[in-house]
C-alpha cells in the first residue's frame, strides 16, 4: 500500500511534514480543578486534574514532594472496534505511567509536599496519536488547575513508511508496522520528558524522524501558549483587571 503518492501527498491529503489540525479547549470539566479537551485531527480527549489536596492513602504520602497518580482509559466507542476492553489492562495501565512519569518532569512536585495531584485523561475518540494527545491535554489541565510547573509538556509523534519520514501520524499510518516515535519535549527548557520508538531504524532516519517530530512538538507548544494566553485575557476581563 501507498502511502505517499507521487504528487507527495497522504492518504488524508496531508504532506509528509504536515501536522493534522489540531484544537484545544480549556475548563471543559466544571467540577475539577482543571481541564482540557485537546483534538490532533480525528483524535479527541479530555483531561481532568484535581489537586493539590490531601493524601487519601497515607501509605502512599511522600514528605517531600507532592504525589502525582494518572488514569488513561478509553470509551467503548472511541475506535472501530467495538469490544469491551477491562478496566485496568495492561495498554492503559502502561500509558497512564509514561503519562504520569512525563508530567512529573515538568511538575514543580517539591512545591506541594504531602499533597497529591490526580491526573485522568480519557479518549473520546482515537484515529492515532492518541498518547501525543494525552499529554497536550495534560499540560493544558494543569495549568488550568494553576499547577506550578518548570515548563509546559508537548507532545506530536513522527513515523517512517514508504522510506519517506511522516509528521504526526493518523492511525491508518501507525497501524501499518513501520517505525514511529512519539516524543515529548519542554521547549523552553529544551528537554526531552518522553522518547518512545517501536522499530528499529539507521542512524541517519531516526535523526531525521526525530527531528520532525521535535518540529511538531515545538508547533503545539505555540498553539498551547496561545490557548493559554487568551485564557489569561479572558480571566483577566472577567475580574475587571
Amino acid at each position: 500500500m501507498e502511502f505517499v503518492s507521487p504528487e507527495d501527498l497522504r492518504l488524508d491529503g496531508r504532506r509528509p511534514t504536515e501536522m493534522r489540525q489540531i484544537r484545544a479547549e480549556i475548563g471543559v470539566v466544571a467540577k475539577a480543578d482543571g481541564s482540557a479537551m485537546f483534538e490532533m485531527g480525528n483524535t479527541k480527549v479530555v483531561a481532568a486534574v484535581y489537586g493539590p489536596r490531601e493524601v487519601q492513602n497515607r501509605s502512599q504520602q511522600l514528605n517531600a514532594n507532592v504525589l502525582v497518580r494518572c488514569e488513561y482509559t478509553m470509551a467503548n466507542f472511541s475506535t472501530g472496534d467495538r469490544m469491551r476492553k477491562p478496566k485496568g489492562d495492561r495498554r492503559s495501565t502502561e500509558i497512564s505511567l509514561v503519562i504520569r512519569q512525563t508530567m512529573e518532569e515538568c511538575i514543580l512536585t517539591n512545591l506541594m509536599p504531602w499533597s497529591q495531584i490526580d491526573i485522568f485523561v480519557h479518549v473520546l475518540q482515537a484515529d492515532g496519536g492518541t498518547r501525543s494527545a494525552c499529554i497536550n491535554a495534560a499540560t493544558l489541565a494543569l495549568a488550568d488547575a494553576g499547577i506550578p510547573m518548570r515548563d509546559i509538556v508537548t507532545s506530536c509523534s513522527a513515523g517512517y513508511l514508504n522510506s519517506t519520514p511522516l509528521l504526526d501520524l493518523n492511525y491508518i499510518e501507525d497501524s501499518a508496522g513501520g517505525a514511529d516515535v512519539t516524543l515529548g519535549i519542554m521547549p523552553k527548557l529544551d528537554k526531552v520528558t518522553l522518547l518512545q520508538m517501536d522499530a528499529k531504524l539507521s542512524l541517519d532516519t531516526v535523526e531525521n524522524v526525530m527531528q520532525l517530530a521535535i518540529e511538531g512538538c515545538k508547533a503545539v507548544a505555540d498553539y498551547i501558549r496561545e490557548i493559554l494566553l487568551e485564557n489569561t485575557k479572558q480571566l483577566q476581563y472577567r475580574r475587571g483587571t
